[in-house]
């Protein structure tokens, strides 16, 4: 007795590449704007001109959160899925890492800590497939 039997596979890779790219998308867009938002409160200040210069932008998106006295710079790859957060002060690179005259008071770093890890990022994607 012989047996014969055809197996057809309705791989929808393009399609499901394409979910999945918009997925991750926004679970950075998201991201950066948890991000922003906890370096925009931790940022020291005294006139409050850093907390207003700073930027989230995520691919594909552009510029997704903005200060008032920002200045955007555009710093991410469209091609590839990448978030930014940035002040455009002058001098938050210096308040974030400090100086031979002043410690460092870091704001991004801590904020980034917080709101980026593997598993929020995939629970993030996950949420938005």
């Amino acid at each position: 007795m012989k047996m014969t039997s055809t197996v057809t596979l309705n791989l929808r890779t393009e399609e499901v590449n394409k979910e999945v790219t918009e997925a991750n998308k926004l679970a950075m867009r998201d991201t950066v704007v948890l991000i922003n938002y906890d370096a925009v409160r931790w940022s020291p200040w005294e006139t409050g001109h850093n907390r207003r210069s700073i930027v989230g932008e995520a691919s594909g998106m552009g510029v997704i959160v903005q200060g008032i006295d920002a200045e955007p710079e555009r710093t991410v790859d469209d091609s590839k899925i990448e978030g930014a957060v940035y002040s455009t002060s002058g001098y938050g690179g210096y308040l974030e890492t400090g100086t031979t005259k002043m410690p460092a008071q870091p704001y991004i770093k801590p904020a980034m800590d917080k709101n980026f890890t593997v598993e929020k990022f995939a629970r993030k994607v996950k949420g938005h497939l």
